[in-house]
């Protein structure tokens, strides 16, 4: 591996920089040797990836503005190489667009916007950290990347055995630090009604909706996972009681404002349900599918009590 283990959890990296402005590399070196990966700067593509083909890089932080990286279509170059490991993409960019953001092995795995703001880039970093040890770890488990699945195959997000893995890491973090942990548990309200009565195709349509309206929606650094068939999960670190409600609430209103509407322009009447569940501090005794069982039980408390609420349950 091209990696150590580090006590908080995290990998040392080798990362390469493609990027050619003088501020923004001087922020990053900074962000990267604070937490101890190892820095390898190209100002064009043709060095990047001679440097790529050498081995070892883990993960590239690219920007599009200050380099040839579109002109050569980089990205696509670097997803084509014979890699031996799976390389993580970050996108640097002054406007992002959709097709900037796709499946792995065709396009960055994730984006940051310009200017850079430190927190933030240490935060999208952490992100390519633990995504790239789950995967290796998932690899170790079963003996190849690519019959590993990590993501769900038609809302993009973590799948149920990979969410549950990252999510565990993430109480096992919570219980050494002794800190908060909160889960986030929301379910399309009546999501059998809108298949039978629409159709397998248009439930999917609206599950792709949801998943992609709950990653914009959320904090950048946040995972989202899929666990059965219209419930999304979102572990929140560090969060508790009402500012997990907060965050909740700025999702599920930023989804509810957006109008969806069929081909024929009937609207569609989305209502979600949202259930919320919060450990001040993690006993030893606790597990990750304990909080998922009390987080699915506050969505269906939250049902209960109408329309588009949002329950939370503290335990």
């Amino acid at each position: 591996m091209a990696w150590d283990i580090i006590n908080d959890g995290g990998i040392l990296m080798k990362v390469l920089v493609l990027n050619n402005d003088e501020m923004d590399r001087s922020v990053i070196k900074q962000v990267l040797q604070h937490n101890g990966h190892e820095i390898i700067m190209a100002g064009n593509t043709n060095d990047a990836m001679q440097i790529i083909q050498e081995g070892g890089i883990r993960l590239v932080i690219v920007d599009r503005n200050s380099t040839d990286a579109d002109e050569k279509q980089f990205i696509k170059r670097l997803r084509d190489a014979d890699t031996p490991n799976y390389i993580y993409v970050l996108l640097i960019a002054s406007k992002v667009q959709d097709t900037d953001i796709t499946t792995p092995r065709a396009g960055a795995d994730d984006y940051l916007h310009k200017p850079i703001v430190p927190l933030e880039l240490k935060s999208r970093v952490h992100i390519g950290q633990r995504m790239l040890g789950l995967g290796d770890n998932l690899v170790n488990a079963k003996g190849s990347l690519e019959k590993t699945a990590i993501f769900d195959p038609l809302t993009k997000t973590l799948n149920e055995t990979a969410f549950i893995a990252l999510a565990r890491g993430e109480l096992e973090r919570a219980r050494r630090a002794q800190l908060p942990l909160s889960l986030v548990a929301l379910q399309i309200d009546d999501f059998d009604g809108i298949k039978d009565k629409h159709g397998d195709v248009i439930a999917d349509d609206v599950l792709v909706f949801l998943a992609q309206a709950i990653r914009e929606k959320s904090r950048p650094y946040d995972s989202v996972g899929r666990y059965e068939e219209g419930i999304f999960l979102i572990p929140l670190p560090g969060v508790i009681g009402q500012d997990a409600e907060k965050i909740v609430s700025r999702i599920v209103k930023g989804i509810l404002n957006t109008n969806i509407s069929l081909l024929d322009g009937t609207a569609l009447d989305l209502k979600l349900d949202t259930g919320v569940v919060s450990s001040q501090r993690i006993s030893a005794s606790m597990e990750i599918e304990m909080l998922i069982d009390k987080a699915i039980e506050a969505v269906a408390r939250a049902k209960q009590s109408g329309d588009n609420q949002v329950h939370t349950i503290f335990i």
